[in-house]
C-alpha cells in the first residue's frame, strides 16, 4: 500500500480517543489512515471527522480536526493517507 502524509497530530484525548489533527492534505470518511511516530504505528478507517464538534464528511489543507482513533496517539506523531497502490 503507498502513503503519503497529510498532517501530525497536535493533541490527544485520551479519555474519547481523539487526536486533533492538523492537515497538510486532504481526508474523508471511509479513507485508510496510518498513524505512526516514535511508539505509535495503526492503520483504520476513518469513521467520523468533526470541527468544533460537527460532523463533517471531508476537510483539506489548514483545518485542523477532531479524528476518532483506535489507538492512542502522541502529539507529533504523523498521519498518512492509505491507498491501494
Amino acid at each position: 500500500m503507498g502513503e503519503k502524509e497529510i498532517g501530525r497530530i497536535s493533541h490527544y484525548y485520551g479519555n474519547l480517543s481523539v487526536a486533533v489533527v492538523d492537515l497538510t492534505g486532504s481526508l474523508a470518511v471511509k479513507e485508510w489512515v496510518a498513524i505512526r511516530g516514535a511508539t505509535t504505528d495503526f492503520e483504520q478507517v476513518v469513521k467520523s471527522i468533526q470541527i468544533d464538534h460537527r460532523n463533517i464528511e471531508s476537510a483539506g489543507k489548514g483545518q485542523s480536526i477532531g479524528l476518532m482513533v483506535k489507538s492512542k496517539a502522541r502529539a507529533g506523531d504523523r498521519v498518512y493517507k492509505l491507498n491501494g497502490d
